[in-house]
């Protein structure tokens, strides 16, 4: 199995930059000043108001999977295949913007500034 790594791109986890208590309006301004690509599991970001917008307001280009209940094997599966798209879409899309990415490993704008 095939890791990002693997496939060449660089990956910065979460804690290995900030504790894990850390507010998520801090960590996702950083991401947004770096131009750092966010990848969560966090389906809830499609429910919480607050979520979304500080994603939005932080400049970041974040990529959520939407597909619950997936072992840890199907979540790097589910990423190692969205990677191709969601390097284009990082490309061609202005941040900031969420996507998602399925299981299958389709990934697509959900929301962005110009479409909220």
């Amino acid at each position: 199995m095939s890791s990002l790594r693997d496939l060449g791109a660089t990956v910065i986890a979460h804690d290995d930059q900030f504790a894990p208590t850390t507010p998520d309006e801090v960590w996702l301004e950083r991401c947004g000043r770096e131009g750092w690509i966010v990848l969560t599991k966090d389906r809830n970001i499609r429910h919480n108001i607050l979520e979304r917008t500080a994603l939005l307001r932080s400049g970041v280009r974040a990529f959520v999977l939407v597909s619950g209940n997936l072992t840890g094997a199907e979540i790097i599966t589910a990423f190692t295949r969205a990677l191709p798209r969601i390097q284009k879409l990082a490309v061609e899309v202005p941040a900031p913007f969420i996507g998602k990415v399925s299981r299958s490993g389709s990934a697509a704008v959900w929301l962005s500034e110009e479409l909220s």
